[in-house]
């Protein structure tokens, strides 16, 4: 993730340090939008502290109105109450909470099983996959220096999924092949693609919305493989093609649109456009075609001339940031 000043948050990626946690309202901005999809199923929060973590209490208030199985969340390395612990302790919990026993409509102690995890509660050990295994749904706020790593493993599982990543996460090499195929896409989102997450961080962002004990950053984005409306609704375009307005790269097979707004509506080639436009991408009115080979070897699905040796798009020779191709979609009877 990206921050108005990114010194804070580069030097916590340096360290190896994420702990970036999520507030219950956007919990709750995103997840109305995915109701329908958790009738008897079985939730995991397998990065969350769960006597800290907001993920684990929204599912344990709503359970009966989510209408869900069972809740189980896990932690690494966190046994103290203080939510930044860090790990410090050599064994880790994990809750399980499987709804209202007593119908007092409130989640008490003795209806939440606390256990014990033989190991450090790392979610690629072999018991915290054997507990993602018996799992519906994930959903999480996961390292985000581990992130493909977590997502690889949950592609691998077939499991369904919500989460929060970094913007960039969209090209990562690792990433990118699963929005091609259609096997993620990004959920409804923070507004202003920003989110204010409880942090130990010093928050050096040069946004006016500054809150104290917490840090603000940029570009942070719902991952999510759960079909949603938002996902089938076209994205209206306005703009005709003119070779003017959208110039030909040097070095690839496609134009430039600078911006996914003016993405002209008859125009039949490989269009680039910034990654921005996967929170618009609808798989009925687009198709992915690649990304520019900066982000992976073979990644452009053969638009890249090779003998520019410039692996970056490039118009009259100056450099453009990482870039997505998309085509329009051959709809018979419709129109973008």
């Amino acid at each position: 993730m990206v921050m108005g000043d990114t010194a804070g948050l580069n030097a916590a990626k340096k360290a190896k340090k994420d702990e970036f946690y999520t507030q219950r309202v956007d919990i709750e901005n995103e997840l109305r939008h995915y109701k329908s999809h958790f009738k008897g199923k079985v939730v995991l929060c397998n990065c969350d502290d769960p006597r800290e973590s907001e993920f684990f209490k929204y599912f344990t208030e709503n359970f009966e109105k989510l209408g869900l199985k069972r809740l189980v969340a896990t932690c690494y390395k966190s046994q103290d109450v203080d939510l930044f612990s860090q790990g410090e302790c050599e064994r880790a919990v994990y809750q399980i909470y499987e709804g209202d026993k007593n119908g007092n409509l409130t989640v008490d102690d003795d209806e939440v099983s606390v256990r014990y995890l033989k190991g450090d509660g790392d979610f690629r050990s072999a018991e915290c996959i054997e507990i993602l295994k018996q799992a519906d749904i994930v959903v999480t706020n996961p390292p985000f220096s581990l992130f493909r790593e977590y997502v690889a493993q949950l592609v691998r599982l077939d499991k369904k999924f919500l989460i929060i990543g970094n913007q960039n996460a969209i090209t990562y090499k690792e990433i990118f092949p699963f929005f091609k195929n259609d096997k993620m896409w990004l959920g409804f989102g923070f507004k202003g693609n920003a989110a204010h997450f409880r942090s130990r961080y010093q928050d050096v962002a040069t946004a006016a919305d500054h809150r104290d004990g917490m840090i603000r950053v940029s570009g942070v984005m719902w991952f999510t493989n759960l079909d949603i409306k938002k996902r089938h609704e076209r994205f209206p375009l306005y703009k005709s093609y003119s070779p003017d307005e959208f110039p030909k790269y040097d070095n690839y097979d496609a134009i430039e649109v600078s911006k996914s707004a003016d993405i002209p509506y008859d125009y039949d080639g490989a269009m680039g456009v910034p990654i921005t436009f996967m929170d618009k991408y609808n798989p009925e009115q687009f198709e992915i075609i690649g990304a520019t080979e900066s982000e992976g070897k073979g990644f452009s699905g053969g638009l890249w001339d090779s003998n520019s040796g410039v692996a970056q798009a490039t118009i009259n020779g100056n450099r453009v940031y990482k870039r997505i191709f998309i085509r329009h979609r051959k709809e018979e009877g419709k129109q973008s």
